[in-house]
């Protein structure tokens, strides 16, 4: 992929939106495909629990205030040099389970058990001096303990299997099956239990079986 498509910057100042700019990494086919992900920078929270229970929404809105902080920056006149137009990214979030619960083993999926790291991808002018005066206004705005959790971090992923998966989260395991057989047949194999969603849909406003979900996980040979 051009560095053009991952930077995020669009020709003539044109504002950039990841749904046309970066199809690859953000609407893949609904069957399995090999992919390198490069280093991003993302706002992230970690967490564990159940993502029905009602905290879950606490986290997810947390990084949205920070992220909208940043969009809104060229009105605030606080913007970083280099500063673009955009769409704000999906939400992502990496799932695994407790080291407890790795022991016992699993038999059937206690949603209790989950660890995540929700996170939203931002755009390349994002330093870590400009996201912690993003931080200091958005507590200034809109104070929220959880505001202590968050971070910011670059991510590199590296070579991944990835695919969109339609429908139900309980049904990502069907998924899950097709990639690994494909990472199989392509002589990878999944790296660690981990893996990544990158949510195309919101899940208060849709249907279980109309979902759209990227699933991912990072391979070896």
């Amino acid at each position: 992929m051009k560095n053009s498509l991952l930077s995020g910057k669009g020709k003539n100042n044109m504002k950039h939106e990841w749904k046309k700019k970066e199809k690859q990494l953000y609407l893949p086919k609904n069957k399995p495909e090999v992919v390198e992900i490069p280093k991003f920078s993302f706002i992230t929270i970690h967490g564990q629990g159940n993502p029905n229970d009602p905290f879950f929404g606490e986290y997810i809105g947390v990084l949205y205030s920070m992220s909208y902080g940043v969009r809104m920056s060229k009105k605030g006149e606080f913007a970083p040099k280099g500063f673009f137009e955009y769409t704000v990214y999906p939400l992502e979030g990496v799932w695994d389970i407790t080291e407890e619960a790795k022991k016992k083993g699993i038999k059937k999926l206690d949603k209790n058990t989950l660890v995540f790291d929700l996170m939203i991808r931002q755009p390349e002018f994002v330093t870590k001096e400009f996201y912690k005066e993003v931080l200091k206004r958005v507590k200034e705005k809109k104070p929220h303990e959880l505001l202590d959790k968050v971070e910011f971090k670059q991510i590199e992923e590296g070579k991944c299997v990835q695919m969109l998966h339609n429908g139900s989260y309980d049904s990502e395991p069907v998924s899950f099956d097709l990639m690994e057989e494909f990472a199989k047949k392509q002589g990878l194999k999944r790296s660690s239990r981990k893996h990544r969603e990158i949510y195309l849909s919101d899940a208060r406003k849709v249907a279980p079986e109309k979902l759209k979900t990227v699933l991912r996980f990072e391979v070896k040979k």
